[in-house]
């Protein structure tokens, strides 16, 4: 036996086969709950992850906007009694607590279709110029028989030649008396 097989060797690293470094394993749920902080968690949200996003579609995030803090717990404890006690900062506070954006600013028009359809028709012009100097510098000129003269003696010969006569241009011409049907 060689002296190589009888020295222990270390595993791979990315293996660990439960013997993990870090002392904990993580899923995925756990991420989410790092990257949310100590937001509360409210509802089921969209696709039930727990993240905060602004949505027509889905007006009520799974989890407020902010963190707590020692003035919110404050207010929300008086939001618990009568409501009429509650001035319009503290309202305006629970809701900016939960809320990001009132449903009427997150649906407000903004001006960026403008933006949009700008680089759009400069885009549009920038292919339209493109194509006009690739066919006035690129292409050659069209060869000469594609002028009128030439064409319309093109069209007698193949009906002369009788060409293609069930379903082609010559199964439109009249041989008998010389003109098209």
């Amino acid at each position: 036996m060689s002296a190589l097989r009888m020295i222990p060797r270390a595993g791979p690293q990315h293996l660990n086969l439960g013997r993990s470094s870090m002392g904990r394993r993580y899923a995925s749920g756990d991420m989410l709950r790092l990257m949310s902080g100590d937001r509360e968690v409210v509802g089921y949200g969209i696709n039930g992850r727990p993240i905060y996003f602004d949505s027509p579609d889905c007006p009520f995030p799974a989890i407020r906007y902010r963190e707590i803090t020692p003035e919110v717990c404050s207010v929300r404890e008086k939001e618990l009694g009568d409501w009429k006690k509650l001035g319009l900062d503290d309202k305006k506070m629970l809701y900016r607590h939960s809320f990001c954006q009132t449903y009427a600013e997150f649906q407000h028009f903004t001006p960026d279709w403008k933006l949009v359809v700008g680089i759009g028709l400069w885009c549009l012009a920038i292919g339209c110029l493109g194509t006009i100097i690739t066919k006035a510098k690129v292409y050659p000129d069209p060869p000469e028989t594609f002028d009128d003269v030439h064409r319309s003696a093109q069209l007698r010969r193949i009906i002369q030649l009788q060409i293609n006569p069930i379903t082609g241009i010559s199964s439109k011409w009249c041989y008998e008396r010389n003109q098209w049907k």
